[in-house]
């Protein structure tokens, strides 16, 4: 899979440096993958969630961070749509945020 917003994780550990190891491996790990549906992102990490939009949850760095990705399965695309931490993650819709939305 290639990752759309690649920067977007080297900004957030930039200011969050203690999670940077955790996110360039799931960096790393993803690049390795080849996921046609939603059931290859669960079975390749297990504590990943799909959810509606063709959106998957990761856990990262032992759950204190999570990480929400829009995934193009025919594409082979991952759109990073929320990196933050878990009490951040609990005051967002992880169907529709988009922090990393251009502004107009």
């Amino acid at each position: 899979m290639n990752i759309y917003n690649k920067g977007t994780i080297v900004d957030y550990y930039t200011t969050h440096p203690d999670c940077k190891n955790a996110l360039e491996k799931w960096y790393n790990d993803i690049l390795t993958k080849k996921w046609k549906k939603p059931n290859n992102v669960t079975k390749d990490f297990n504590k990943a969630r799909t959810i509606k939009n063709n959106r998957a949850i990761f856990e990262i760095n032992g759950n204190d961070y999570r990480l929400i990705a829009e995934l193009n399965y025919d594409k082979g695309w991952i759109f990073i749509k929320f990196i933050g931490t878990h009490a951040q993650y609990d005051k967002v819709d992880g169907e529709t945020v988009d922090m990393y939305k251009k502004k107009k």
